[in-house]
């Protein structure tokens, strides 16, 4: 989201509950908007795929393989559905987890189709759908390779035990992207971001967790770990960039234009 000094911030205290995890995702999906839950019996969707071939699909921008020569063809998706017979509608639509949270959830709460078969959203996302009771368990049985393949690190997440109703697309790593042509060095810490050159032309990523958690690590935070100081010692950082107009905004994965485009030269990717 821009920066904005016309509107109030969250609080602190709101923000470090979102940050904190399991506890404060429960208490957002049970109370935060109560009706909105769906309960074990309503959860079952019809099973359509013996007549209906096609799929929807909403994921992240770049976070499936493109042909290296022509970057419109997905050489993975076009193998699956020439092997399954099934067309795929794939869509580059979600940028923040937040932001899509809020263009599905009224149809979710409302019993209603969303348009969409499969979607790809951040693990803590992920554990409010569940708990929301927005998911339906898959059957194992027609997934052999998610049995075969998936890693034991990721196979009993603690917001879905057994990971009976969602399968990882990916995990992998928040870090730092750079112009290095255009800044004319490397970039190897945190620091280096606020340099005076870099002036406004920084972006920080939106998702709390993802932000938050490289900018403790780069304050020597060990991350499975940290304490509210650590946190209010983030905020007080992060504030002060932003006050001097080092940071141009903080994004979704739309950094991608930004970086491309030349009116970013260094951001959390």
């Amino acid at each position: 989201m821009p920066v904005n000094r016309k509107t109030s911030p969250p609080s602190r205290r709101s923000l470090l509950r979102a940050l904190g995890g399991g506890a404060a995702l429960g208490a957002l999906a049970g109370c935060g908007v109560p009706a909105a839950y769906v309960g074990p019996g309503d959860r079952a969707g019809a099973d359509l795929s013996a007549t209906d071939k096609r799929l929807t699909w909403a994921n992240w921008p770049l976070y499936i393989d493109t042909d290296d020569e022509d970057s419109t063809r997905r050489p993975t998706l076009e193998a699956f559905e020439k092997r399954a017979g099934i067309s795929v509608d794939y869509i580059e639509e979600i940028n923040d987890n937040d932001e899509f949270f809020g263009k599905i959830s009224p149809s979710l709460m409302n019993h209603q189709r969303t348009g969409r078969d499969l979607i790809v959203i951040s693990d803590w996302m992920c554990a409010r759908f569940v708990r929301l009771g927005w998911v339906q368990e898959m059957d194992r049985s027609r997934q052999p390779n998610v049995v075969k393949y998936l890693d034991p690190l990721l196979s009993s997440p603690a917001f879905d035990p057994g990971r009976k109703s969602s399968v990882p697309w990916q995990s992998g790593i928040t870090g730092i992207a750079y112009n290095r042509r255009k800044v004319g060095r490397e970039i190897r810490h945190v620091s280096d971001l606020w340099a005076d050159d870099l002036k406004g032309r920084v972006t920080l990523l939106s998702g709390l967790d993802e932000a938050f958690a490289l900018l403790m690590q780069a304050n020597g935070v060990d991350i499975r770990k940290w304490r509210a100081d650590d946190f209010h010692q983030v905020c007080d950082q992060v504030e002060r960039q932003v006050r001097r107009g080092q940071i141009r905004r903080f994004t979704g994965n739309d950094y991608i234009k930004d970086l491309a485009g030349g009116d970013v030269l260094a951001c959390q990717a």
